[in-house]
């Protein structure tokens, strides 16, 4: 399926988001006949209690497609195009393997995407057993990188970056406040993403001066929190800090809203909706003010900026899956480039070999150690008037923290 079959218009497509992958190819077509196109396997859950973070991600991959292809495709490979063979993980890692699977048998040149840790880690360990290529858009569990695979990229941070960045920052802008906030109660979902995080957690706020009071797991799809917030009102933390997917921290979020209970601050550690537009459009006064440290664009960057006006031009959400998907696809087009093949082992040498600067988040150049991209980095990011802004660090923000929301 090529990006043209996409419901994404041609327009759209070529008049915002060349711009940012525009120097990885060639500016002219090679004339004469075109060379095959490179099939690359786009794995999303966009079915299940995921598919709302698959569609973002998948967006992401069909943006970047169609900027590499719009310039001119792969330079060394004769102007080759990209063309999306897509998989639907159905928001389960069998789903994953199953689809790598039949990616695998089309004759994918690599594999992107996965959205959550238990997808990723199941979905790269079968690409393994073919030398497939994978890169990992967003999982964050630390055994993604740490099994030893030559075949498994992860582009942005794990959560072991993700919390202590998220707990450095939190007790600076609690520090700046005149250190408000004392106690805290975690609110995690119950898989390998929440879990995880909920141990490092544990074990790092109280060396910050952070006194916890709870850890409360929930399960993912989640139906009714309202003994949860009964255990917060009882509790009475000066901080809940909710690490769950969309549908939860939603959930979360209104009922703590409908039943009064205000916290000095909510402050998301890779939270699936305190940096989601959706949760700050049909639930503004749920989301004011909610803070999180998550993934995100760059603001500064040109290109993240093209990027963010061509998806509102074609009518599309925005979340930071998009431009994760987005730069993912580009730094396989970069490999490719360098790579000048679609041999595995030569692709797999060329990201492995990645120094990629070229896409729209609030990283460093790309480095690679043990598959873990040593460049990537979360920032906090505060819901303020119904936008999200980066508050944390100073270097990326465009707004100051909001901090104590209540005294």
């Amino acid at each position: 399926m090529t990006i043209w079959t996409t419901p994404l218009g041609r327009r759209a497509v070529l008049k915002g988001s060349t711009a940012a992958l525009a120097t990885l190819a060639m500016p002219a077509i090679v004339r004469g006949a075109e060379p095959a196109p490179i099939k690359v396997g786009v794995l999303q859950p966009v079915t299940g209690a995921l598919a709302m973070d698959g569609e973002y991600g998948r967006t992401g991959a069909e943006f970047a497609i169609a900027a590499v292809n719009a310039a001119g495709g792969i330079k060394s490979l004769g102007g080759a195009k990209l063309e999306m063979v897509f998989g639907d993980a159905r928001s389960n890692p069998e789903a994953g393997t199953q689809e790598v699977e039949r990616m695998q048998g089309e004759g994918v040149v690599a594999v992107v995407g996965g959205f959550a840790s238990g997808i990723c880690l199941a979905a790269s360990q079968t690409a393994a057993r073919y030398d497939l290529p994978y890169l990992v858009d967003v999982g964050v569990s630390d055994q993604i990188v740490q099994r030893g695979l030559k075949n498994t990229f992860r582009f942005g941070p794990g959560f072991g970056v993700c919390t202590r960045s998220a707990l450095d920052n939190l007790a600076r802008i609690n520090e700046a406040a005149g250190k408000p906030a004392k106690t805290v109660v975690l609110v995690h979902e119950d898989g390998l993403f929440g879990s995880g995080l909920a141990k490092v957690m544990q074990a790092e706020l109280p060396k910050l001066g952070f006194e916890i009071l709870d850890t409360i797991p929930v399960p993912t799809p989640s139906r009714d929190l309202s003994n949860v917030v009964l255990r917060l009102r009882s509790l009475n933390p000066d901080i809940v800090m909710p690490s769950t997917y969309y549908g939860e921290t939603v959930l979360l979020a209104r009922t703590m809203q409908q039943q009064r209970v205000r916290p000095k601050a909510v402050y998301g550690v890779l939270n699936g909706a305190a940096s989601n537009m959706r949760f700050v459009k049909e639930f503004p006064e749920a989301a004011d003010k909610i803070m999180d440290c998550n993934h995100w664009y760059d603001p500064r960057k040109a290109g993240a900026q093209a990027l963010l006006k061509a998806v509102a031009d074609a009518g599309k959400g925005w979340n930071y899956n998009l431009p994760m998907n987005y730069s993912c696809v580009g730094l396989l087009a970069d490999a490719l480039e360098r790579a000048g093949s679609t041999d595995r082992a030569k692709v797999i040498d060329a990201l492995a070999a990645s120094t990629w600067a070229d896409h729209v988040m609030p990283y460093g150049p790309t480095k690679f150690v043990d598959g873990q991209n040593q460049g990537a980095a979360p920032v906090s990011l505060q819901v303020q008037n119904g936008a999200i802004r980066v508050v944390y660090p100073e270097a990326f923000s465009d707004a100051k923290a909001i901090f104590p929301v209540r005294s």
